[in-house]
């Protein structure tokens, strides 16, 4: 199978490598398609892209859009996007603004539990670009040892029900997709898995991002088991669906597929990226 992953981070956002060296790693794990999705924000398209054109990387326009549906946070990626479109740049932007709100919610929660100074704490592990996010602040909590990994300080911090939590009201699905499509892109669930929505729930998501215009659902990701690939390739199948893949790599020691790491997609789905124009065969 082709060597792609449409999703990962810089320090653009929350990731550990500027889009440069992002750029490096992948090509020296052998991926051949990478898109950068950093979080809200599409800073580091250039960079990674002239990284990508001298290292014989095809390399795909990303963003990862935070989405509240039905009092949930998702996150909507935009793939083959263009950043320069007015819609999606200023929405990016107004997104961007709210993260440090949440962020000052964030430190007040953890604060009432005893643990100061998380916003300075959390800022210090913020890119030149200054967006802040749940990760930051699970940098610094392990940094002072309140948890000893990314997957535990989470668990214990940083969700809904727990002292890190603080709930935000971000974009609305319809608006992003239509910002997405508007510019060109295509709109992917990204790893589904991860919202705990229940059967149900989960359909009536779906359904929903079907109507309103999105393209394909992230079916192979960090976050899925086998089982639950199995489970999005049939939702995927059954809504003519495109499906994705990608690594939602930050960083080294941080996530748990590191880039150019995919397994394969399941059988008779198709891929989102089948109509691209790849300068190599499928």
């Amino acid at each position: 199978m082709l060597n792609i992953d449409l999703h990962c981070h810089s320090t653009v956002s929350d990731g550990v490598l500027t889009p440069a060296q992002l750029v490096e790693r992948a090509h020296r794990r052998g991926v051949r398609v990478l898109a950068l999705t950093d979080h809200d924000d599409v800073a580091g398209l250039e960079e990674a892209s002239h990284a990508a054109a001298e290292k014989n990387i095809t390399f795909i326009n990303g963003v990862e859009i935070s989405v509240t549906w039905r009092g949930r946070t998702i996150h909507i990626l935009g793939l083959n996007v263009d950043p320069e479109y007015k819609p999606l740049f200023n929405g990016l932007q107004a997104i961007r603004d709210g993260r440090t709100q949440r962020a000052h919610t964030i430190a007040a929660e953890l604060e009432k539990i005893g643990i100061r100074n998380s916003f300075e704490g959390a800022f210090a592990h913020v890119g030149e670009r200054g967006l802040i996010g749940r990760t930051h602040f699970a940098r610094f909590l392990i940094e002072k040892g309140y948890a000893k990994d990314m997957k535990t300080v989470f668990k214990k911090y940083l969700v809904k029900g727990k002292p890190g939590y603080a709930h935000h009201e971000w974009a609305q699905l319809s608006e992003v997709i239509d910002w997405i499509t508007g510019s060109g892109g295509k709109a992917v669930i990204a790893h589904p898995a991860r919202y705990n929505l229940g059967k149900n729930v989960l359909l009536d998501l779906l359904d929903e991002f079907c109507t309103l215009g999105g393209a394909g659902i992230e079916v192979v990701s960090a976050s899925h088991t086998q089982e639950q690939v199995d489970i999005f390739a049939n939702h995927a199948r059954a809504r003519a669906l495109l499906v994705s893949c990608g690594s939602d790599f930050h960083g080294p020691g941080e996530s748990f597929y590191d880039l150019g790491q995919l397994p394969d997609l399941p059988g008779g789905c198709i891929p989102v990226w089948h109509d691209w124009k790849l300068s190599f065969p499928l």
